[in-house]
Order: C-alpha cells, then sequence, then structure tokens
C-alpha cells in the first residue's frame, strides 16, 4: 500500500505542480504578452479609428455630392422646361407664320385667279369682236358686191388711193 499512497502523493504533487507552472506560464505570458498584445490592439485600434474617420469623411464628401448632384438636376429641370417652352412658343409662332403665309398664298392665287379669269374674258370678247367684225364684213362685201357695179367699184378704188396720196 505505501507504494500506492507514494503513487498519490506523486500523482498529486505532479498536479499541483502542473498547476503551478501552469500558472507562472499563464502570468509571464500574460506580463510580457501585454504589452506586445496592448501595442498590437492599440495599432489596430488606431488603424480601425482612422478608417472610420476616412469613411465619414468619404460620407460626407458622398453627401455632399448627393446634394450637388440634387441641385443640378434641379437645374437641369428647371432648364428642360424652359427649353420646352421655348420650343412650344416657337412651334406657336412657326404655326401662325405658317397659316398668314397660307392665307397669303390663297389670297394671291386667288387674286392670280381671277385676273386669269378677267383676261380670258377680254381675249373672249375681243375674238368675239373680232370674229363679228369679220361677219359683218364679209356681209357688207357680198352685199356691196351684189349692189355695186364694175364702175362704181372703180370709183370707189380710186378715190381711196387719191386719199392715200396716190398716183
Amino acid at each position: 500500500m505505501v507504494s500506492s499512497s507514494v503513487k498519490k502523493h506523486y500523482i498529486n504533487s505532479l498536479s499541483i505542480n502542473n498547476i503551478v507552472n501552469l500558472l507562472i506560464l499563464n502570468s509571464l505570458v500574460f506580463y510580457f504578452g501585454k504589452q506586445f498584445l496592448t501595442k498590437t490592439l492599440v495599432a489596430r485600434q488606431q488603424k480601425v479609428f482612422t478608417a472610420i474617420q476616412e469613411a465619414e469623411k468619404q460620407l460626407e464628401l458622398s453627401k455632399l455630392r448627393v446634394e450637388e448632384s440634387e441641385k443640378q438636376l434641379e437645374q437641369t429641370s428647371l432648364v428642360i422646361k424652359q427649353i420646352i417652352s421655348e420650343a412650344e412658343n416657337t412651334a406657336q409662332k412657326i404655326r401662325a407664320s405658317i397659316l398668314v403665309q397660307g392665307k397669303s398664298e390663297i389670297d394671291r392665287l386667288a387674286l392670280t385667279t381671277q385676273n386669269s379669269i378677267i383676261n380670258a374674258e377680254v381675249q373672249i370678247k375681243n375674238q368675239i369682236q373680232k370674229h363679228i367684225v369679220s361677219i359683218a364684213i364679209e356681209r357688207v362685201s357680198i352685199k356691196l358686191k351684189q349692189a355695186i357695179t364694175a364702175e362704181q367699184h372703180q370709183l370707189i378704188i380710186d378715190k381711196n388711193i387719191s386719199k392715200l396720196g396716190g398716183l
């Protein structure tokens, strides 16, 4: 039994020694690792803090850009509305101008047509008058031929020649 109690004592002593060694090791790691770990954590914290500040700056810049873009969009919308308004006004003016020109062209065509009709009437009247005169002369000639003798005819011809300053 002695050997069993020595074994137990040895195991207990070994366990205690292991626990003490672990405590010492943990204390050393904590003591020496604390500085390293603190430096690492402080550096990391600084990087995170810097990254957050940069992100906040970028956010502010983005907000400013969004506001500027919205202002530009509003200005562009106003310009587009103004252009549309001007285009509509121009279209109305052009439409009115086309109507005035169309009316003027219609009036001109009506006047030209009326003048053409008047000219045609004058030409027709002249032709009718010429035809009537020609028919009248022909009838008079026929009646004169029937009513005038050769001597009377020669006498008329001589009178007309002498009037012309004849022979």
